[in-house]
């Protein structure tokens, strides 16, 4: 008898179609709700993506799976509730659930001390107690879903039975097959188990997916594809994340379209082969393959963008999202709906210290003060992280137009609110913007926070003071002034959380949840902001 590896996963859910993911371990015949697909086979291990159509706007359905016809989820005594299949309402309020980062660790008293209370699992309780009427449509996951540099130990554990861990890549994930056991590590906690049943789920990537720091530069590159297992790793590493989380994100419609995925699905016997090709293309040719995309609940329109795999390392042509990714999203990032929702995994808008400090050192990295003063950059910006938007000068310039042009209505109807969703820096905060309705949101992590260190550097980093020097800095290496006015509404701050939007009409609500590892099922308000 087949039996469930991973999942279900609840992916993709509009008004009338949903898709369910899983993982089994044997090809088999996968059923829900009278919908029947054959799994596909990458590496050994059997995968199936059922596309369920001809539902009814706002209707809430329990589902089940059968695999070959024997039903195997629920699990026998399951004490969670059933898993429902739950159409979006056109007209109705509508309440998204995000939040980056999050380790998989054990939940023993020693992690949960060390790196706080997994709050997937704590909202996974906190859902099960609460009236389906107040569940979220969606969860965003904004990136480092899985950390391929850091593993839980199961993993770690896996990984020392199958190879010598003295030689590289050590005990960082190596191949596809410590992938699959990865994402099966992640995901398969019951509680979060019930929830990615249940919740429909849209996902990005981030470096952690595939590595600290990944595509931080063309120095970065070149190290990495220098390194004799890297080219297995990122293969490996793309391959998986187009299986377990990007073919989820795609409609039926755009499924049907995917010539990938409709020619693995097609393929007789092992697809492995097939989906390395794809992935090692995806790496040294970015334009080959649009991560990004989008998805519109009624008057609010969400655009998950790639601020990874397909930027421009080149210097003189650094770029966040190239040319091709951002022709795409010109063209979908427009006026006339109520809400604008831009889902990037590293923020658009940092602390303004933080902000100069990037725009100085990727100047400087390219040589604008010497050979020498570059060498000195770039080991900085490795060394902490100057990869973000603000790092990418052009694209957080180009950026800023597109937005300013929304926010003014040169691009229809100008929306309510335009706002940048975000993780990555392992801390929470608000940012607000000169333009009316325009905010960066940070929501991380949902479990991997901060050393006390790196809390107070981040502290450090928000005075005034030291705004002051590294303004000077980017004045002295004759960085232009940003093309937009943005400030911090309150100073960060580091709890392990899951963020809340609330949309009704041209309304918005934000709420930050976090809970203690003293009562870990008890989620607490650490701040609610209205958005005008």
């Amino acid at each position: 008898m087949a039996e469930l590896v991973v999942g279900p996963l609840l992916r993709y859910v509009d008004d009338r179609s949903a898709t369910v993911w899983v993982e089994t371990d044997r090809p088999c015949t996968v059923e829900v709700l009278g919908h029947r697909t054959h799994t596909f086979t990458v590496h050994g291990h059997h995968y199936a993506l059922v596309e369920i159509t001809g539902l009814s706007p706002g209707e809430s359905v329990p589902y089940t799976v059968s695999l070959d016809g024997e039903v195997v989820w629920p699990e026998p005594g399951s004490q969670w509730p059933v898993s429902r299949i739950r159409t979006f309402a056109p007209g109705r309020p509508l309440r998204l659930l995000f939040g980056s980062c999050r380790r998989a660790d054990p939940r023993d008293d020693i992690h949960n001390r060390l790196l706080g209370v997994d709050m997937l699992w704590a909202y996974a309780h906190h859902l099960a107690a609460t009236p389906e009427a107040e569940w979220p449509a969606a969860l965003l996951l904004l990136g480092d879903q899985v950390y391929a540099d850091i593993p839980p130990e199961p993993v770690k554990e896996f990984i020392r039975a199958r190879r010598d861990v003295s030689q590289p890549p050590g005990e960082e994930l190596a191949d596809f097959e410590e992938y699959a056991f990865l994402y099966r590590t992640a995901w398969s906690d019951p509680a979060v188990r019930w929830l990615l049943s249940t919740l429909p789920t849209a996902m990005i990537f981030d470096d952690h997916d595939l590595r600290d720091d990944w595509n931080t530069s063309d120095v970065w590159q070149r190290q990495m594809r220098e390194q004799p297992w890297w080219r297995e790793r990122v293969t490996a590493g793309l391959g998986a994340y187009w299986i377990y989380q990007h073919l989820g994100n795609l409609s039926p419609h755009e499924l049907a379209s995917d010539s990938t995925y409709q020619s693995v699905r097609a393929f007789e016997g092992d697809a492995g082969a097939a989906v390395d090709k794809f992935a090692l293309r995806a790496d040294e040719e970015p334009a080959s393959v649009r991560w990004s995309f989008h998805r519109d609940f009624g008057a609010i329109r969400l655009v998950m963008l790639d601020s990874r795999c397909a930027r421009v390392l080149t210097p003189g042509q650094r770029a966040m999202v190239h040319p091709s990714d951002w022709e795409w999203f010109d063209s979908v990032a427009r006026g006339d709906f109520d809400h604008l929702l831009i889902g990037t995994s590293l923020p658009y808008l940092l602390p303004a210290s933080i902000h100069a400090l990037e725009r100085w050192n990727e100047v400087v990295s390219e040589g604008r003060w010497g050979r020498w003063a570059a060498w000195a950059g770039e080991r900085l910006r490795q060394s902490i992280d100057l990869e973000h938007w603000a790092a990418f000068g052009r694209s957080f310039d180009d950026m800023a137009r597109l937005v300013r042009e929304l926010a003014t209505g040169q691009r229809g109807a100008t929306p309510a609110t335009i706002q940048f969703l975000s993780g990555d820096v392992h801390f929470n905060y608000l940012a607000r913007t000169e333009l009316p309705g325009v905010y960066q949101v940070v929501c991380s992590p949902i479990r991997h926070p901060l050393t006390p260190v790196l809390r107070y550097a981040n502290v450090v980093a928000a005075w005034r003071a030291v705004g002051y020097v590294t303004r000077t800095l980017a004045r002295l290496a004759r960085v232009p002034k940003p093309p937009l006015r943005w400030w911090l509404d309150r100073k960060p701050w580091f709890d392990n959380a899951l963020a809340s939007l609330d949309l009704d009409g041209r309304s918005a609500t934000l709420r930050w949840f976090t809970a203690r590892h003293t009562a870990p099922e008890r989620l607490e308000v650490v701040r609610e902001v209205a958005l005008s």
